[in-house]
């Protein structure tokens, strides 16, 4: 992408790209703000399901004695956190997770029950290796653009996901959206602007975002820049405004429960 790559070369020039695009994009910021007020909930040995680059380790490893990742080996080898940053401890096959019964005290998995064609199995799998008493702590997206294709395969109501925890021997004792009708539709709104207008796939690939997402190699319209950024950047604000003032419980982004696994 010549002059862009070159400007990104600068750690402050990325690093302030890369907070800036943070802050702008909802569905990351509202993540970020969930698991950080979840993370001091783990304890003991963490098993990071669908871990990807391992982007929030260091969100948990102060509160565990140990951070362990597992990636489906076919649906990771098509994304860009395949060529990039940490890798996963384990990979597998996507069927049964290559661990004993109760093995793990928390279980971690952050948008990534959408990726697989059986949901209820991955989520039988992650109840089955996680103690009596331990921690499940899972985020699925509610209304979410076609991401990581073809393995993006379904979305999931709060109600859906207390009932798969249920089936599991799982109490939830907290559902928390990820924003509300103005974070949704400016998500979208930005979205459509960043990929389709600006066509920033690579753009934001080179900052260490998209992991979710195949390599992309478009270059940008840089014409439609000056246009795109700033309307992003007041999209973003109105959002965060309007969820607060005019709330909609009835849309998020995403949900995220936090369950505990019943003592028999």
């Amino acid at each position: 992408m010549g002059w862009i790559d070159e400007l990104l070369q600068a750690p402050i020039v990325k690093g302030a790209a890369r907070g800036a695009t943070n802050w702008v994009d909802l569905q990351w910021s509202l993540l970020i703000a969930q698991l950080r007020e979840v993370a001091p909930l783990a304890h003991g040995t963490l098993l990071d399901v669908g871990c990807g680059e391992k982007p929030y380790e260091d969100f948990f490893t102060p509160y565990v004695t140990s951070y362990l990742g597992v990636e489906h080996e076919a649906s990771f080898s098509h994304t860009t956190a395949a060529t990039r940053g940490k890798k996963p401890d384990v990979l597998y096959n996507g069927e049964r997770l290559p661990f004993a019964d109760e093995s793990f005290d928390t279980v971690l998995s952050v948008q990534v029950l959408e990726h697989t064609e059986r949901p209820q199995e991955l989520f039988a799998e992650m109840a089955r290796v996680l103690r009596p008493g331990g921690t499940l702590l899972l985020s699925a997206p509610f209304s979410f653009r076609l991401h990581e294709e073809p393995f993006d395969f379904y979305r999931f109501t709060p109600h859906g996901l207390r009932e798969m925890a249920n089936r599991n021997r799982l109490d939830v004792e907290r559902t928390m959206p990820a924003g509300s009708l103005w974070s949704v539709l400016g998500h979208k709104f930005n979205s459509y602007l960043a990929f389709q207008v600006a066509d920033l796939g690579a753009v934001t690939q080179r900052l260490g975002k998209g992991g979710h997402e195949s390599v992309a190699t478009n270059k940008p319209r840089v014409w439609s820049l000056p246009f795109v950024l700033p309307t992003m950047v007041l999209v973003s604000a109105a959002a965060r405004v309007l969820d607060r003032v005019l709330r909609d419980d009835t849309e998020a982004l995403s949900f995220m429960i936090v369950a505990t696994k019943r003592v028999v």
